[in-house]
């Protein structure tokens, strides 16, 4: 986790380090990304790293949880603002298209995705993927919570195997920008709007085929 100096740094110099951060790792992933370019690109001294952090997999580690943060902040009008009054595949419909335009239009935020997700060492992969899982799954836990209060989800609904299915499925679509050939045979990149809302639909249904009331 962060040192107290990381805390003292201005918001300036703090954004400027974690930037840079997400722009290396987002590159070149964990294992090659290299702490003196991140220092050089934020204008700090490499030994200022480790003044702020305890050392590249903590920084790693901060890097994956901002990132997902401020998706969460993207993403908080999809998650916090669904009553259950309208039909909840729709809802999950237009979420997933936000979600998938918000990758595109992020590099950085979809580069340290990829990064997190592709991690070929697992102790560095599970460090990292586990604090954005649990907060992954904090965030569509209660949508799924009032799809279901709301009955447009069915009362025997196994919701730990939807969320499970969901934070499965999320890191892979958002991915999709930069690598295309992961839609398979439904491409929802590089195609019109409406193909890719139709495309989106017809994942969306089999998803929810044994949950919806």
């Amino acid at each position: 986790m962060p040192t107290a100096t990381w805390h003292g740094l201005s918001p300036a110099r703090r954004e400027r380090v974690l930037i840079a951060a997400m722009d290396e790792f987002g590159t070149h992933g964990y294992s090659t990304g290299s702490l003196n370019v991140i220092a050089r690109e934020a204008g700090v001294a490499k030994g200022s790293l480790f003044q702020y952090f305890a050392g590249k997999l903590d920084l790693f580690t901060y890097v994956a949880e901002q990132t997902s943060a401020r998706v969460y902040l993207h993403m908080r009008p999809w998650l916090d603002t669904y009553d259950g009054s309208a039909d909840f595949a729709t809802h999950l419909t237009d979420s997933i298209e936000a979600w998938i335009t918000y990758f595109a239009e992020n590099p950085l935020e979809r580069g340290i995705t990829a990064a997190t997700n592709m991690e070929m060492d697992p102790a560095v992969r599970t460090a990292v993927r586990t604090p954005v899982n649990d907060l992954y799954a904090g965030a569509l836990r209660p949508l799924l919570e009032t799809a279901l209060e709301a009955g447009r989800l069915r009362k025997e609904a196994d919701l730990d195997a939807l969320l499970s299915l969901l934070l499965v499925l999320l890191p892979h679509l958002a991915l999709l920008t930069h690598s295309p050939a992961l839609s398979g045979p439904l491409p929802l990149v590089n195609v019109k709007p409406e193909v890719r809302r139709h495309h989106i639909e017809r994942l969306v249904s089999p998803l929810l085929a044994d949950f919806l009331a």
